[in-house]
């Protein structure tokens, strides 16, 4: 991908020098060459060719973030479950951004509600 947008600025510079440099050319001309023609154009060629990388970039940024969140929240729950006191919040995070009530979905492996009291008709179509 770099090649192709190096050679393409390449050659727009040529482009520009010419132009610069011929008897009816101006310096300006060159410039608005070079920015019209090489600068502006390959830059939103870099721009949409670059769009893959950044994804994955974010997506893993993502998962390593999940990653040690879980790890944080299984430690949590280890230590609770055997009587130690919870670790405090590590320096540099916002306090109360995460709560030791904060789990992750279906981490409780409880129902996912109560079953339903007969006191409460069921719902029905009317005749």
């Amino acid at each position: 991908m770099y090649l192709v947008i190096i050679t393409w600025l390449y050659v727009i510079l040529m482009m520009a020098v010419a132009e610069a440099t011929s008897s009816t050319g101006s310096v300006l001309g060159a410039f608005f060459t070079f920015v019209l023609y090489g600068l502006l154009p390959m830059g939103i060629v870099a721009y949409i060719l670059g769009t893959p990388s950044r994804k994955r970039a974010l997506r893993a940024r993502d998962q390593a973030e999940q990653a040690a969140y879980d790890e944080k929240l299984a430690a949590q729950t280890h230590s609770q479950s055997h009587g130690q006191t919870p670790q405090p919040p590590v320096a540099g995070t916002t306090p109360g951004a995460e709560t030791a009530d904060s789990v992750a979905p279906d981490a409780g492996g409880h129902a996912a509600a109560a079953a339903e009291s007969q006191l409460v008709a069921p719902v029905r179509k009317e005749p």
